[in-house]
């Protein structure tokens, strides 16, 4: 049988990881060959033990770009976070991995809670094509996004241009929090980036069957744990329910 999947999700005999590098917990370094390295990557490493298959990682500078690869056959499995817009071109697992995505607002900023960001007038500047921006497109009714290409310009956004709100992981928020005197990061979460790995949905639905079996039993093993612990992202990169 593994043969059998291993044929239909990997046909070139190498199974090819699409990695988003722009995922600071997800990605947390490189290995003595220059390889991406962390919680992704390994999970990566671990398909393709299990399918006796070498990998090889193909790095990409942001998820929208991995998701934009998706028909061009040059990755096999994406490691981003599942998203429905994603899904019309990829059959994605559920989620290894979560994190919380909420808000930071400035110094002096009235806002308390999460639900007071949506609100006519209110500007919310995000990392364009994020996992959570995808989801603040669709859920978000009057406030105003204000779209940035990366986690860094996002930031600079908000700074430059006095938005009242900046979204982003929890984890990021920290550090940009640090940057700001009299900055808050707002208790709580609007969503939580659901990380999972997604197969091209020109495969056949068997193989991403077989992903999606593989990492449930990642996430009962205590493997997706170890790897989180291995990799100092621990309280920070949260395993997601089983199923």
């Amino acid at each position: 049988m593994s043969d059998t999947i291993a044929e239909q999700l990997a046909p070139t005999g190498v199974l090819r990881a699409g990695i988003n590098m722009s995922n600071f917990l997800l990605v947390t370094g490189r290995t003595e060959s220059g390889d991406p390295d962390g919680v992704s990557p390994d999970m990566a490493r671990a398909l393709g033990e299990r399918l006796g298959l070498l990998v090889k990682m193909v790095p990409f500078p942001t998820p929208g770009e991995l998701a934009d690869a998706a028909g061009d056959d040059v990755w096999d499995i994406g490691l981003i976070g599942a998203e429905p817009q994603r899904a019309e071109k990829i059959a994605f697992s559920l989620a290894y991995a979560e994190i919380e995505a909420t808000y930071l607002v400035p110094s002096g900023s009235p806002i308390q809670s999460i639900e007071e960001v949506d609100k006519p007038g209110i500007r919310i500047a995000v990392s364009a094509r994020s996992a959570y921006e995808l989801w603040l497109s669709r859920n978000i009714r009057h406030a105003e996004l204000v779209l940035a290409q990366g986690l860094g310009a996002a930031f600079e956004t908000f700074v430059e241009q006095g938005c009242e709100a900046l979204a982003g992981l929890r984890p990021g928020l920290i550090s940009d929090v640090e940057k700001l005197p009299g900055a808050r990061i707002l208790d709580g979460r609007f969503s939580a980036v659901q990380q999972a790995i997604g197969v091209p949905r020109s495969r056949p639905a068997s193989a991403a069957a077989f992903v999606a079996e593989f990492v449930e039993e990642a996430k009962t093993s205590g493997l997706v744990a170890n790897l989180i612990a291995r990799h100092g992202v621990a309280g920070r990169l949260m395993v997601a329910a089983a199923d």
